[in-house]
């Protein structure tokens, strides 16, 4: 530090900075042992810190969800010709119209309409109406809430998805899979508490940040399965290496640990890298068992499309999450749509050839994980979640085609199972579907709920950093979708 910008710092910079905040971290940690801080989650996990970080922890309240399952719908499917039915829109096609557009083309006052290219029909006995790019699921929508006017904060790619993954525009934050794992722990310690898997394709945009523990300790991260093969990679032991001279290593290091512990408060790092290494231990034999589908029957093969395109890699995804769940994985994250345009849901050039592509992989798997859960009792305890970064414009982004562009002023995702109530839709959008008309609903808000549904106080659940405490929701006290809750 320069003797310039060191005079330039006030008392209270100078104080944090040479050593207070440690005092800081130790007042929170004493004060929230002693129950100052009621049913929060804080620094006290840091500042007196578990031998094993991912230890199974009481939630804050009784939850119904134990799980998430957050399929991931990267590119932003079309609302309007997926789950919100539009009407008045049919005989408008090519009708250019006045209506406000914010996306990567810019902001826009007026735009040719692309009425919807799939019919809708009514199904079960809410009579929900669903387009023909969702058989399978639409007999599900009795198990189903419809968020209708769900909002975001960006039409851009990499800053939405940031903030439906993590609840900030730019990187640098823990994902909700961290959040829950750090909140929670996980139930199965030869497994990751936070598991995620990719599109053959490839990754969405911005990559791992999407499920990067941010500030916390990187044990919360989550790990990258895949539904064949070696589930995960580098996870084989070094070669030469044994089993038992493993357990020898892994023995030396917990040594050293309970000794850290006993001479200093703040061990956090150590436990967090002996953890990590304890897991990939216990990963070399419970990882490859979770994806081994051998025990599974053919008729539940069938049902999940496995073993025939274009359903299998989402219906081995869809699968190996039911499993994972049944494990005791806390929250598992299944990204249909991967690398650029055409290969995510991403239409803006041939919107019938990108959505007809993508609903045919996933439909039928969806349907199939949600049937699933039902039949084996634990659609009530796994929280599933569906939807996409951002939805998609009414009218045309080009002179010529039916593309459509980013829509973040309103688009549809829904819930069911983990104590949502089935059967129903909140909110609007206008009759367009171009912004949220009635009860929009923000991302904080649903991840407000998510939390709330498995036992966490999403206005208390928070890890000390950078002299605040950090929350997934913000500052702001936030209300989960009460509307919504069973």
């Amino acid at each position: 530090m320069s003797t310039r910008n060191f005079c330039n710092r006030t008392r209270r910079e100078f104080l944090w900075e040479t050593g207070a905040g440690f005092g800081a971290t130790a007042l929170a940690g004493m004060l929230a042992t002693d129950g100052f801080f009621g049913k929060s989650a804080n620094a006290s996990s840091i500042a007196v810190p578990e031998s094993n970080p991912l230890a199974p922890k009481p939630p804050a309240a009784i939850g119904k969800a134990k799980s998430v399952i957050f399929l991931f719908m990267y590119g932003g499917p079309s609302h309007i010709d997926t789950f919100d039915y539009k009407p008045g829109m049919v005989g408008m096609d090519n009708k250019t119209i006045a209506v406000s557009t914010f996306g990567r083309g810019g902001k826009r006052n007026e735009g040719r309409i692309v009425e919807p290219r799939w019919k809708f029909k009514q199904y079960g006995e809410c009579g929900k109406w669903v387009s023909d790019l969702f058989p399978h699921t639409a007999q599900c929508v009795d198990d189903i809430a419809f968020l209708h006017s769900m909002t975001a904060d960006s039409p851009i790619h990499g800053s939405a998805m940031l903030m439906m993954n993590s609840g900030k525009l730019i990187s640098g934050s823990p994902a909700m899979g961290s959040w829950v794992n750090y909140g929670l722990g996980t139930v199965n310690q030869n497994l990751p508490g936070f598991v995620v898997m990719l599109d053959p394709t490839g990754g969405p945009i911005s990559g791992a940040k999407n499920w990067s523990s941010g500030y916390m300790p990187a044990t919360y991260q989550g790990a990258t399965f895949k539904h064949q093969g070696a589930p995960v990679l580098n996870l084989a032991r070094p070669e030469g290496t044994t089993r038992e001279q493993q357990r020898d290593t892994l023995d030396a290091l917990a040594t050293i640990n309970r000794r850290h512990m006993a001479t200093r408060a703040d061990n956090s790092d150590l436990a967090a890298r002996i953890a990590s290494y304890e897991l990939a231990y216990k990963m070399q034999v419970s990882a490859p068992e979770a994806v081994d589908f051998a025990q599974e029957s053919q008729g539940t093969l069938d049902m999940y499309g496995v073993g025939r395109e274009p359903t299998h890699h989402f219906g081995s995804q869809c699968l190996l999450a039911r499993r994972l769940v049944e494990r005791g994985v806390r929250f598992i994250q299944v990204y249909s749509g991967g690398n650029h345009i055409d290969h995510n849901w991403d239409a803006h050039g041939d919107l019938e050839f990108n959505h007809n592509k993508h609903a045919a992989e996933t439909d039928q798997p969806i349907a199939a994980l949600l049937r699933d859960l039902k039949q084996r009792g634990m659609l009530d305890e796994t929280l599933i979640v569906w939807g996409g970064e951002f939805g998609r414009q009414p009218t045309a982004e080009y002179e010529n085609g039916t593309g459509r562009d980013h829509n973040s002023y309103g688009f549809t995702m829904w819930m069911a199972g983990g104590g949502i109530k089935g059967g129903m839709s909140l909110g609007s959008t206008d009759e367009l579907g171009s912004r949220a008309a009635d009860r929009p609903i923000a991302v904080k808000e649903l991840h407000a709920t998510m939390l709330q549904q498995l036992g966490l106080d999403p206005n208390h659940l928070s890890y000390f950093y950078n002299g605040l405490d950090q929350k997934l929701v913000g500052v702001e006290s936030v209300q989960p979708i009460h509307e919504i809750i069973a």
